[in-house]
């Protein structure tokens, strides 16, 4: 029963020894698309039989308490799954041009998939922190992939200095929490941090302070715009997407079940920091003219987002919290994949590049202006749905000061995306004439294209799926 427990875990472990093998094996000069289709095929394998484990009715424990086998851990790790395999997708003519060691970066990938699995099921500080590290330093390698781009290279020293720093004051909280309860097992902690209030406080803050740095929030956001802007563009989007989700996903576990006793507080500052990310996200996203850069930004202020809905600390925040994560994916899922496709054809990524994509290719110009409309929360988008479910978790609780910031917020990030929209679909002039040429992409991208604008605007306009099964994830989470 305890393998049955992290079966998902195992079978990511398996896949990723696997893919390592298969580049040892092949000859150099063999194409290393074999294992991307090799990767792609055990991920979509692995996630149809996670489909069968949500006959979990309760949560379970497992590993002398170290694990949870629930609804919540599943959903996420699923959501994972499916953000890798349609970045593997995407990736297959870009890693062929652009990286160096194109077997080994499917292994990476693998690797931080396993963290970030491990980081969901979490029961406790050192767990998480092993999933925690693993994902991390997965992506600190995967950032600096780009042998031939200086950027990556000085990206990914950025993320490691900051990622380092972080993680120090998480551990610190850590030890406080330790010393102040006697136990790093999260419902021990919630059952003994009365004892000591004042260093359980301070323990709480720093924990904190660490996940603030993992999710690019302000004040801790200054390493998002350069390791989103100088990363590979697949790696970017699982910065954006999966990484996040990670975050929040043990970062809400961590808040509901350690320190529930300590919400009085937590909660305020959440409800603080979220305004920050929502209005200065938006706000330094409208200067940007590199599109990467640009949704760096973007990021933050939907990391701010989801923390709204985390700040209402009760079911229906937490349900919004994972519906919005889901249609997030799906709308940096076509963002990215149209950006990958345009470094790749016209090498780079700033409205410059975008401009008349409308004529090149209409589908991914289709595409990016969903997913970047979806970002906005503009009907009938998914976005839109996920908006609503975020700001009405926050009016019944009675943060509506915070509801009323995001409305408005969100009203302002539709000027920034429309400048892409814009550059999409404006006349080229006689100096551009060069860009209607058709831009070429593989089939690959066209699939995860299209797939992620079908599920963005399939969920705007029938929500009711989704949401039974963040209802269900949901439940099993809040008992």
């Amino acid at each position: 029963m305890d393998f049955w427990a992290i079966s998902i875990e195992i079978a990511v472990t398996v896949l990723m020894l696997v893919t390592l093998i298969a580049d040892l094996l092949l000859p150099k000069e063999t194409d290393r698309r074999a294992i991307a289709f090799l990767t792609v095929i055990g991920l979509i394998s692995v996630f149809v039989f996670s489909l069968g484990q949500y006959h979990l009715s309760s949560s379970a424990t497992f590993f002398m308490g170290l694990f949870i086998a629930d609804n919540y851990s599943l959903f996420f790790k699923q959501l994972f799954i499916l953000g890798m395999i349609f970045v593997v997708l995407f990736s297959l003519d870009y890693a062929q041009k652009f990286l160096r060691y194109r077997g080994e970066f499917y292994t990476i990938l693998l690797s931080a998939l396993l963290g970030m699995c491990v980081m969901a099921s979490a029961n406790d500080f050192i767990t998480l922190f092993v999933g925690l590290e693993l994902m991390t330093i997965s992506f600190y390698i995967l950032v600096g992939f780009r042998m031939d781009k200086t950027a990556s290279g000085e990206a990914a020293v950025k993320y490691l200095l900051v990622g380092s720093a972080s993680t120090a004051v998480m551990l610190y909280g850590i030890s406080l929490i330790y010393g102040a309860t006697g136990s790093f097992e999260f419902m021990i902690i919630c059952r003994n941090l009365h004892l000591f209030y004042a260093a359980g406080l301070a323990g709480v803050v720093l924990i904190m302070a660490g996940f603030f740095f993992k999710l690019s929030a302000i004040p801790f956001h200054m390493w998002a715009p350069d390791v989103y802007q100088g990363a590979p563009t697949p790696v970017t989007a699982l910065l954006a997407m999966s990484s996040k989700a990670a975050g929040l996903a043990v970062f809400m576990r961590v808040l509901y079940v350690a320190f529930p006793i300590l919400g009085t507080y937590w909660m305020h500052i959440l409800a603080a920091v979220s305004a920050l990310c929502m209005i200065g996200g938006n706000i330094l996203a409208i200067k940007q003219k590199d599109v990467k850069r640009m949704l760096a930004y973007s990021s933050i202020a939907q990391a701010g987002y989801m923390m709204v809905g985390m700040a209402s600390a009760d079911y229906a925040g937490i349900k919004a919290v994972m519906f919005y994560a889901t249609l997030y994916l799906f709308a940096n899922v076509g963002a990215f994949a149209v950006l990958s496709v345009v470094e790749e054809e016209r090498g780079g990524t700033t409205h410059a590049h975008l401009t008349g994509l409308s004529e090149a290719s209409p589908m991914l110009a289709a595409v990016m202006t969903i997913s970047l409309v979806s970002m906005a929360g503009v009907p009938p988008t998914a976005g839109f749905a996920g908006k609503i479910y975020i700001f009405t978790a926050a009016v019944d609780y009675g943060y509506i000061w915070l509801a009323f910031v995001g409305f408005v917020m969100s009203m302002m990030s539709i000027y920034y995306y429309l400048l892409v929209v814009r550059a999409m679909y404006r006349d080229l002039t006689e100096q551009e004439a060069d860009y209607a040429a058709p831009v070429k992409y593989p089939f690959a991208v066209r699939l995860t294209a299209i797939l992620a604008a079908v599920a963005t605007l399939g969920v705007g306009v029938y929500p009711d799926l989704l949401a039974k099964v963040t209802n269900l994830a949901s439940q099993t989470f809040m008992r």
